[in-house]
């Protein structure tokens, strides 16, 4: 079946094949969360992007294969209920931001920043911290060698828009980070995967910038 990014709370999840790595999107909890479940292809290794909720469903999804690391995107309590529960059944090391880590009740055991790599078997993840939505959110970008690049934008970056701020200021902030660090530098064909709802592509999202800006939101 072709990959759409479409999920819901209850329903199948969504696999692609990005070359060495397949990524497993599936939705969870109350929030409709998006879990991303990554597998190197040539060694089996796993990592999960944000174990925000219904531990068990994500355990299924896993399996009994090897999960190595779990990446929370940032300190919002809905990205991260079932982490203890997942790092416990799996033994898997934590990752965070350094400056969202404090704000997360699970302890981190990697603190990360800009320019940080998080591996999952032979394919490697670079870390972007984009300020704005919280003081340490981060973004994990996967550029496939044979491919486009994957970009995981917790809730940093939706289709329609940058992630909720809470004054002016971190809107202002938060868009100029994405801009610069996301748009500024990805290609048009960047595919990205956000903490909630359908990916979309920075191609898709681009023309739009400006008409972001000036509604404030």
């Amino acid at each position: 079946m072709t990959y759409t990014g479409q999920v819901q709370v209850g329903g199948p999840a969504d696999v692609q094949d990005a070359n060495d790595l397949e990524i497993t999107k599936l939705a969870v909890g109350p929030m409709s969360n998006n879990v991303y479940l990554l597998r190197c292809t040539l060694t089996g290794e796993r990592l999960i992007i944000d174990a925000a909720d219904e531990a068990e469903r994500i355990l299924a999804e896993v399996g009994e294969n090897d999960v190595a690391r779990i990446v929370t995107t940032h300190r919002h309590p809905d990205h991260w209920a079932a982490l203890e529960a997942v790092r416990s059944a799996t033994g898997a090391e934590t990752i965070a931001g350094e400056r969202d880590a404090e704000g997360i009740d699970v302890v981190t055991d990697v603190m990360v920043a800009t320019g940080a790599r998080v591996r999952v078997g032979s394919c490697e993840l670079e870390v972007i911290e984009i300020v704005g939505h919280t003081p340490g959110s981060i973004a994990l970008a996967y550029d496939d060698p044979d491919g486009i690049v994957h970009l995981f934008t917790g809730d940093s970056l939706f289709p329609g828009g940058v992630g909720k701020t809470w004054s002016e200021g971190d809107f202002t902030t938060l868009l100029d980070e994405v801009e610069r660090k996301i748009f500024d530098r990805f290609a048009d064909d960047t595919r990205f995967y956000p903490g909630h709802g359908d990916d979309s592509t920075l191609g898709a999202e681009r023309p739009s910038i400006p008409e972001w800006r000036q509604r404030g939101w």
